[in-house]
């Protein structure tokens, strides 16, 4: 059950790894740039970690699907910089939209904060890949597993 074959370790990693990194980022982009108050991006990311609980085994098999096609194209790490990116940026802004709209952000906010994300995911999107391969390895996720 908790081997390194485990899907329940591979999801364990995967939430892990998603809890941490959007909190820590998103509440960095909220207060420094999109205006939101200390107390509104406290409320976006408290309502976010039952989100990313739900999301992140998902986001975890929809990114390594764009690994393996990237892989198939080229193997530069350019590609696979490039897939973590685009995984990022097509999963996770409609998330981030709807939990912000949860929160009562403003619509000039919510622009502003996704916008931001945007930018800032063509760093944050392979960060987050690098991210999520660590904690595999931290929580011994098999890489035959991850790849699956």
């Amino acid at each position: 059950m908790f081997s390194s074959q485990s899907r329940l370790r591979h999801a364990v990693a995967d939430t892990f790894a998603m809890v941490v990194y959007c909190s820590v980022v998103n509440m960095l982009i909220e207060i420094f740039l999109s205006g939101m108050t200390f107390e509104q991006s406290l409320s976006s990311r408290l309502v976010a970690i039952p989100v990313n609980i739900i999301i992140a085994w998902p986001y975890g098999f929809y990114r390594d699907a764009f690994i393996r096609q990237a892989r198939r194209l080229s193997p530069a790490s350019w590609m696979r910089n490039l897939a973590d990116i685009l995984a990022y940026v097509t999963f996770q802004s409609p998330v981030y939209v709807a939990i912000l709209l949860t929160v009562g952000a403003d619509w000039q906010q919510i622009i502003a904060a996704v916008s931001s994300n945007i930018v800032l995911s063509m760093m944050m999107g392979a960060v987050y890949g690098y991210f999520l391969d660590y904690c595999r390895r931290l929580f011994k996720v098999s890489y035959q597993q991850a790849k699956a």
